[in-house]
């Protein structure tokens, strides 16, 4: 049954992507902003960028975050007011544009005039017929153009010539276009997926042939440049583009070269590499080409089989826009999530931002790692199942009221697919993230909060201080940047509730952490799960490759498991020889509705009496703003196979008794066997645990990505409450 509903979703997920990108429900929200950075320390500057649709000035005014869960029946969204620290103030802010759809264009314009021909050859693998023009390649007026049927055109100055058969789809093709002195111009296709290499050559003869033996303009790869900017974006892989005068070559690139750059050099010698190639909307590199015969796996052992670009018209990662306003963290801000909030004429925007301490400084004994990696990934998740009912309750609720479900064209996350099917396998916060606001609701359909990830991670912010514990800020970033030194200092480093996509720095960094004598408590679920890039030119940008295992929204294609930005081997962390059993002693196991049941206590040795002082009831946790109850929705378990030999102790478990929860798929081996060695239903369950390292280092996992939901229960007086003080002061005493 809970295979029938996966699959279900699945497809229902993939049918939701591609109707949100066709861009039925494409709209603009009228006041809408987003940060150059999402942390920063003192003497570090935010920039603003905003957009209004409304001709009046805007007000933005600064809020600390303590809570932002809108729900009613707890806390609701709670904000301090820090007018002392950035003044309110008012600046005009107009339409900001944007332009979704990925290409490559030459720093400098191509100019020749040929005496006897031009001819343009490219290999493409189109994935996506749209109703408009797609162009290919583009120079001036000159252009290869993918028509809605399938078939080529070649134009140059107005004047054309189409193919007679289409190109199919999701297969290799060669074009060459060929403009002669005598007026007459030609197509020539090769079909490379054909049996028998099928041709196809169609001509025509021009009147002005004069005309098309000179080009003059950038060259463009996956769309066609005019005076409002790119457009017609190509949706595939192009792969060899070669531009020949007279018989010489005067502008060649190999796309395989330079594989982790932004910008590909010109295959011909030229002073300043002029007619290099800048990749805008980064498109996908490190893709299988027309040679790929799965005989090597790694682009970087057979470069030429990985010699093309996947574009896609709905790419879109830095929205580009000007700075509105800015503001410089003083030296005495504390360390906290803030918020800045815009209004104008009753429209509203909330962009949060992390500050963290002065470099080297630790003004608290506790430090809460935010996860913005994490929150980048899923930015712009549009979920299948929204529904414009849930309006309904955002309204009632006060809730941020925009879905990324609604707004397609301001980019989806890598949860969805690109609007030719494949797999949104890059992201950034450089716009507008819906679901990384105050007050958004994941499930709206939810007989809870319904909340993840930055509204859900704000239930232990607004427990700290409940509870008046000092805590310092640290994120991704800066653990990424800096690695241990981020955090060394510390009595203990704190994770929200979903810490799960990490880098090789952030793994190493609170690795040393713990072996160095650090307590290290993960207070979520299915963390330290996938391995991601950071893009060497734009630390911003950052990839992910779904490969072979994982609970996945979309698989990557045989052959390009290798990320582009450094060649090193994606998917799970798991699959890469650092399971999350190795560091914090637990591991996703099963996934299930978002809903939540309790623990019971199960070790009753005294030396651990600690942990479960003053809690005299059980269960523990069967309650809570997140499913219902602290294990819920992603749990992990221990796995003796998959841990460093630490002698772990299980304190409390849950267990999936209304048998709702699945396997992920790397514990799956057969519809009667799984990696565990026991039972489906002994594997699946949520364990509490505590271990110490040789070093002195501790370490506290929860297993449930829904703990942190019950800390707010009965304001705050509830035995998950207790449990996590009796830690927390353990650890910081």
């Amino acid at each position: 049954l809970m295979f029938c509903f996966m699959l279900f979703w699945k497809q229902l997920a993939l049918l939701m992507s591609e109707r949100l990108l066709s861009g039925e429900n494409g709209m603009i929200v009228d006041l809408i902003g987003y940060t150059d950075k999402l942390s920063g320390r003192p003497g570090d500057t935010i920039n603003f960028k905003v957009s209004s649709q409304i001709d009046a000035p805007v007000e933005a005014k600064l809020l600390r975050s303590i809570c932002a869960d809108a729900n009613p029946a707890g806390m609701g969204i709670v904000e301090t007011n820090c007018d002392d620290i950035f003044p309110p103030q008012q600046f005009n802010a107009g339409n900001q544009p944007f332009q979704s759809g990925s290409y490559a264009k030459t720093i400098s314009p191509l100019q020749h005039h040929a005496q006897n021909s031009i001819q343009i050859s490219v290999t493409v693998f189109p994935t996506l017929f749209t109703a408009g023009t797609q162009t290919i390649l583009s120079i001036g007026e000159v252009r290869l153009d993918l028509d809605a049927s399938g078939l080529v055109t070649l134009t140059s100055h107005q004047d054309k010539v189409s193919s007679k058969t289409p190109l199919r789809l999701h297969k290799w093709h060669q074009i060459t276009a060929t403009m002669n002195a005598s007026g007459e111009v030609s197509i020539h296709i090769l079909h490379l997926a054909s049996v028998n290499a099928n041709t196809e050559t169609v001509s025509n003869q021009l009147a002005n042939a004069l005309v098309h033996m000179h080009i003059d303009g950038f060259v463009c790869l996956a769309a066609t440049l005019d005076t409002k900017g790119p457009g017609q974006f190509f949706n595939g892989k192009i792969e060899a583009p070669l531009i020949m005068a007279d018989g010489i070559a005067i502008a060649d690139w190999n796309l395989a070269v330079d594989m982790t750059s932004l910008t590909i050099p010109s295959a011909l010698a030229q002073p300043d590499n002029k007619h290099a190639l800048i990749l805008f909307n980064a498109p996908t590199r490190a893709v299988c080409g027309s040679q790929w015969d799965a005989s090597e796996l790694n682009w970087q052992h057979k470069p030429d089989h990985y010699a093309a670009i996947h574009f896609h018209d709905d790419d879109i990662y830095d929205f580009g826009w000007d700075t509105s306003f800015s503001f410089t963290i003083p030296d005495d801000m504390s360390s906290g999530i803030y918020v800045m909030r815009i209004t104008c004429n009753g429209h509203e925007d909330a962009m949060p931002f992390f500050v963290c301490p002065p470099k080297g400084v630790r003004r608290a004994k506790l430090c809460v790692l935010v996860s913005t990696f994490t929150y980048a990934i899923y930015g712009n998740h549009a979920r299948p199942d929204y529904v414009p009912a849930w309006q309904e309750r955002i309204k009632e609720w006060g809730a941020y009221p925009h879905n990324p479900a609604a707004y397609p064209q301001y980019g989806l996350s890598t949860y969805n697919n690109h609007s030719d099917g494949s797999g949104i396998c890059h992201a950034s916060h450089k716009r507008p993230l819906f679901n990384l606001r105050p007050g958004y609701i994941t499930f709206g359909a939810a007989d809870c909060s319904g909340l993840r990830h930055f509204q859900a991670d704000s239930h232990l912010i607004a427990w700290l201080h409940n509870q008046n514990i000092d805590y310092d800020i640290i994120t991704d970033d800066e653990i990424d940047r800096d690695g241990f030194a981020a955090i060394e200092g510390y009595d203990a480093v704190t994770t929200g509730t979903h810490p799960e996509y990490h880098t090789t720095n952030t793994l190493d960094a609170l690795t040393a952490y713990r072996d160095k004598g650090g307590a290290l408590i993960y207070l979520g679920g299915n963390g330290f799960y996938w391995r991601i890039i950071r893009h060497k030119e734009d630390p911003n940008l950052l990839e992910i490759r779904r490969a072979e295992d994982g609970l996945r929204a979309w698989a990557s294609q045989p052959g390009e498991y290798y990320n582009a930005f450094d060649g090193s081997y994606g998917g799970l962390w798991r699959r890469n020889g650092r399971p999350p059993q190795k560091l914090v002693g637990i591991g996703f196991t099963a996934q299930g509705i978002f809903e939540g049941m309790p623990y019971k206590r199960v070790c009753n040795d005294s030396a651990f009496d600690w942990v479960f002082d003053g809690i005299d009831d059980s269960p523990i946790g069967d309650f809570g703003f997140s499913g219902n109850g602290a294990a819920g929705f992603e749990l992990d378990r221990v796995d003796t196979k998959l841990d460093e030999g630490q002698d772990i102790t299980i304190l409390a478990q849950s267990y999936d008794t209304r048998d709702t929860f699945m396997l992920v798929p790397e514990e799956q081996l057969t519809h009667l066997t799984n990696l565990s060695g026991g039972s489906e239903s002994e594997a699946k369950r949520a364990d509490m645990v505590y271990f110490k390292t040789p070093s002195g280092g501790q370490v506290f996992s929860v297993g449930s990505i829904t703990f942190c939901g019950s800390l707010p229960w009965n304001n705050f007086d509830n035995n998950v409450s207790r449990l996590l003080r009796n830690v927390i002061d353990r650890f910081t005493g």
